[in-house]
Formats: C-alpha cells, sequence, structure tokens
C-alpha cells in the first residue's frame, strides 16, 4: 500500500464508507435470519438423533455448494441485487449456528436437567430458564463464526448486482492494469477486513455482556 492508494481513500473516502455501509447491512439482515433459523431449528432437534443429523447434513451440504455457483442458481428466480444475495448467505450462515446450537443444548448436564424436571418446570420452562442459557456461549460463538463467513462470501455478490464491497474489488479486478483498478482492490478489502475486526469485536462484547459471571 503506496501512498497512492492512502491519497485514493482520502479522495474517496465517502463512497467507501458507503459501499461498507451497504456491505454490512446485506451482512447483519441475513446473518439475523441465519441465526433465527439456526437456532430455531437446532431447539426443534436437538433431543431427536436423526432430525439433527438431517438438518445438518442439508445445511452442510449447501456449505459445500461454491459460493458463485449458488449466486447463479438464484438469478432465474430472484433476478440480481440484493433478495438472491441475501437468500444465498441467509442459507450459508445456518449451518455453523445450527451446528453450536445443538452441541450447547446436547452440552448441558443431565442433572441440571433432572433438577429442573424435579421442581415442576415443563419442557418449556426447562429449555428457556436452564438449557438455553447454559448454551448461550456456544451458540454465540456459532453467530460470531457465521458472521465472519458471510462478510468475506457477501462480497461475491456482487457479481450479480449486490451492493457493497465487492463491487469495488470486482470493478478494480475487471480493468486491472487501469488508474485505480489495484487501489478498488485493496479499498474494498481492507473494508471487509475492518468490519470483520470491528463485527468480532462486538461479538466477543456481546458474549461477554450476555453471559453469567458464572460461565465467563
Amino acid at each position: 500500500m503506496g501512498p497512492g492508494f492512502f491519497e485514493y481513500l482520502l479522495t474517496n473516502w465517502d463512497s467507501v464508507l458507503e459501499q461498507s455501509i451497504l456491505h454490512a447491512q446485506l451482512v447483519l439482515y441475513a446473518l439475523v435470519v441465519a441465526a433465527i433459523t439456526g437456532v430455531t431449528l437446532g431447539v426443534l432437534t436437538y433431543r431427536r438423533g436423526f432430525a439433527a443429523e438431517a438438518v445438518l447434513a442439508v445445511a452442510s451440504t449447501i456449505l459445500t455448494i461454491p459460493s458463485l455457483a449458488l449466486f447463479a442458481l438464484m438469478l432465474p428466480v430472484l433476478g440480481i441485487g440484493f433478495l438472491p444475495a441475501f437468500v444465498a448467505l441467509w442459507l450459508y450462515g445456518i449451518l455453523a449456528i445450527l451446528r453450536n446450537t445443538i452441541t450447547g443444548l446436547r452440552s448441558v448436564d443431565p442433572a441440571v436437567a433432572e433438577s429442573a424436571k424435579g421442581m415442576g418446570m415443563s419442557n418449556l420452562q426447562q429449555l428457556w430458564r436452564i438449557e438455553l442459557p447454559l448454551a448461550w456461549p456456544v451458540i454465540i460463538a456459532g453467530v460470531r463464526t457465521s458472521g465472519l463467513l458471510l462478510l468475506g462470501i457477501a462480497a461475491i455478490g456482487a457479481a450479480i448486482g449486490s451492493p457493497g464491497l465487492g463491487d469495488d474489488i470486482f470493478s478494480g479486478l475487471s480493468r486491472i492494469g487501469g488508474a485505480n483498478s489495484l487501489n478498488l482492490v485493496l479499498s474494498g478489502t481492507l473494508g471487509i477486513v475492518v468490519l470483520a475486526i470491528l463485527f468480532d469485536m462486538f461479538m466477543g462484547f456481546l458474549g461477554k455482556v450476555t453471559t453469567s459471571r458464572g460461565m465467563r
């Protein structure tokens, strides 16, 4: 990164900031829906061995599809732009959250669950008051992993017209050797790195403040 790159950033900081915000919004929306989906599926299946393995297998299979191919598969149905990228990121984001939800809930000490039953708690009360709080550190670690994954994959969405920093990266690559081509690639890449660092710091803070002191 030479002086030319920093000069480019100073001149185009408003454009880079706008693209960073659009990138973060796309990932945030997809991550929230993926978290709801993953936690819900995990809660519904963690006590059912075959069902849990089935949903994990489906989510794992989706993650093995190359991102560019999955984005392309969305085009005939959802067109170009935000929506197909959102759906693809949502599907990619489920696995880590789903797996960690199942793992976290299954790791709760059976003696604790039996004590809750002995106190007259229903299965729903036991889940809400005992199991989910104990599994929360593992669940939020899954959300953290999923978010970092999506921040990188979201850049590829620019290939189908999705907003975000990937637009700068693809624009630079399409005219490599031309004026500011390298600066476009570097600014887009650096923007994603900065977003990833900020997201990771936020999730670390969120995990700390939402986990009881006895479990930290």
